[in-house]
């Protein structure tokens, strides 16, 4: 096995011979050398797992991209065969189905090794509120290890499996990574089945990965990625592939002053700044942003009548043997009979206002950047008050899922002590993509090494600036740029961001009379007659692309662009006579600095 099993080393060594036997056993022998038993709640038999190595087709990462692939799943997903416990003995039944997202990833080649440990029934985010003997922190024992899903993040940062699974409903997919060095995606809401997992709060769970590199998170995530008309939580919603590049224009939001919180700890403060530095190199300056309202929807979460949902999911045991329960969890959801159903509407119907506002940064910013945590917790602080320093943990995660946001940790510049911190990027609904490729760029920018050990991360590999197979280019010269009114619906419609390429120089470009928004027409002249204009190529499923066209207005229409590079996507073009009475802006060579010399002047 590789130093760190990455899925591109692993494949890379699979091409040239090697044997996934081997990696599966070197993945026992790694768990045995860390020496920590509380990693795991259910092992599979080595004997099994070398079973399901020696059982796999001949090696075709193409049609099995997970092939050969060592993972681990959190103990409140099912897998047939091994108990769930959700870290409760007591509550534990042995499933004879596989979830379905599991049970693409086995599809896709990957090898189970077994189910880790949590912070019971997913309730915590210090990784501590288990049964002896709990996960240790890989970076430094004396930190928690975060939770909900402890285990998940730590047999990753040790490099015992490539990515494992956990689930996310306040920061349980986030937390424990940024605590080991390793990165933690939370998906759309619905975008993965959640079948076979043990609700906490069922309408904001999802399944979360653990991995090494963002890549390898994507990858996993991609596997299980699809609509699933048996959960009633699943949706279909449009979640493009990284893009080629970061779109230009990118628009960057953090928390302001009055919103970045970290305990009086300069360490994080400096660290976050750092990594900020790191961040603003690659998209440019980030707009200061009001976390008021995020801050507010937080609070609903366990000082508002959502607690009650945690009551709900293990209602019986509540009612009829609470002894069962960890002290610390059974306090924390015993909150929930503060509430009525009259405060659950009330809280409905503060979340409604309060995402009306939150929503509303995304007319200014398309991400934006956040501390996982405000600073690392002890395990003495958490003896000392289990209740304060788990709060603290979620003060930047716990508004995520109420406003149906994604999210990507990704490990960030080290602090001046040598502890590791994190930061995290969220974006609306269905841009899991987008902060795929920020993310990835990011974690290299930081220079760092994976989890535990000494593998570094490695650079991002530039990928193909054309669209995919069944995917339509599409060129935007206007208020569809990045960053730009109208881009947003290019998102909705699950587009993806290609290249930036100017046109042959046979086309004017002209400022159309009317808006807000204001838009450009583009016309096509004879060669000589016209310049060289600035566009965007964006790819499109073909039905989300025929959804967008029959929306434009006139007038515009569809024709096809013919580019500097060679191509000729479609793109957006003006009729002659819709240009009577508009500005000719050609010398500006696109609408971006024509927009820039009007606010200039």
């Amino acid at each position: 096995m590789p130093p760190f099993p990455t899925i591109p080393l692993l494949h890379a060594a699979y091409a040239d011979g090697r044997d996934p036997r081997t990696v599966v056993a070197e993945a026992y022998r790694r768990l045995a050398a860390v020496d920590d038993p509380g990693i795991f709640l259910a092992l599979v038999p080595e004997a099994e797992a070398l079973a399901q190595a020696a059982a796999l087709p001949p090696f075709d990462p193409v049609s099995r991209p997970l092939w050969g692939v060592p993972f681990a799943v959190k103990d409140n997903i099912d897998v047939a065969g091994l108990p769930t416990t959700a870290a409760c003995p007591d509550f534990a039944y042995t499933p004879t189905e596989t979830a379905p997202a599991v049970a693409r990833l086995q599809a896709a080649g990957a090898i189970l090794i077994g189910k880790t440990n949590l912070d019971q029934f997913a309730t915590g985010l210090v990784g501590l509120r288990t049964l002896d003997p709990v996960p240790r922190n890989a970076i430094d024992p004396a930190y928690v290890p975060g939770g909900s899903s402890s285990g998940s993040a730590v047999a990753v940062a040790h490099g015992i499996v490539a990515f494992a699974l956990g689930t996310d409903t306040a920061g349980s997919g986030r937390v424990p990574a940024a605590l080991n060095n390793v990165v933690g995606l939370k998906p759309s809401l619905g975008s993965i089945s959640s079948r076979g997992m043990l609700p906490a709060c069922r309408t904001l769970d999802t399944l979360s990965v653990f991995a090494g590199t963002v890549a390898d998170a994507d990858a996993a995530f991609r596997v299980m990625l699809g609509f699933d008309s048996a959960d009633p939580w699943s949706r279909a919603l449009p979640v493009p592939p990284a893009p080629a590049g970061l779109p230009p224009g990118l628009r960057l939001g953090l928390p302001d002053a009055a919103s970045l919180r970290f305990g009086g700890d300069g360490h994080s403060e400096a660290a976050f700044a750092a990594t900020i530095a790191d961040l603003e190199t690659l998209v440019g300056a980030a707009l200061p942003v009001d976390f008021a309202p995020m801050f507010a929807v937080a609070a609903l979460l366990y000082d508002g009548p959502w607690v009650a949902e945690r009551y709900a999911a293990i209602r019986p045991i509540m009612e009829t043997r609470p002894e069962i329960l960890h002290p610390t969890t059974r306090a924390v959801i015993a909150a929930a009979g503060r509430y009525n159903a009259a405060d659950a509407f009330a809280g409905l119907y503060s979340l409604a206002e309060l995402r009306r506002h939150a929503d509303a940064v995304w007319d200014r910013v398309d991400v934006l950047a956040v501390p996982t945590y405000p600073r690392p917790q002890t395990c003495a602080a958490v003896a000392a008050d289990p209740i304060g320093p788990n709060s603290e943990l979620g003060t930047y995660t716990n508004f995520v899922n109420l406003l149906d946001w994604c999210a990507l940790a990704v490990p960030g510049r080290p602090r001046a002590d040598g502890f590791l911190s994190g930061i995290t990027l969220l974006a609306p609904r269905g841009s899991d993509g987008l902060l795929a490729a920020l993310g990835a760029r990011l974690h290299a920018a930081a220079a760092g090494r994976i989890g535990a050990g000494e593998t570094p991360v490695p650079a991002v590999a530039p990928g193909p600036a054309r669209g995919w197979p069944g995917e339509i280019e599409l060129a935007v010269v206007g208020a569809h740029l990045s960053g730009l009114p109208l881009n947003r619906e290019l998102a909705a419609h699950g587009a993806r961001y290609l290249r930036t390429v100017a046109t042959r120089p046979e086309y004017r470009l002209y400022a159309l009379p009317g808006g807000p928004p204001h838009r450009p027409g583009l016309l096509r002249v004879a060669e000589g007659d016209g310049g060289a204009i600035e566009t965007e190529v964006w790819a499109l499923p073909p039905a989300a692309f025929g959804a967008f066209v029959a929306a434009i207005p006139e007038p515009l229409g569809i024709g096809t662009l013919r580019l500097a590079d060679g191509t000729a996507p479609k793109g957006f073009l003006v009729e002659t006579a819709g240009v009577a009475g508009a500005a000719d802006i050609t010398q500006f060579g696109g609408w971006r600095r024509y927009l820039a010399s009007r606010a200039a002047a």
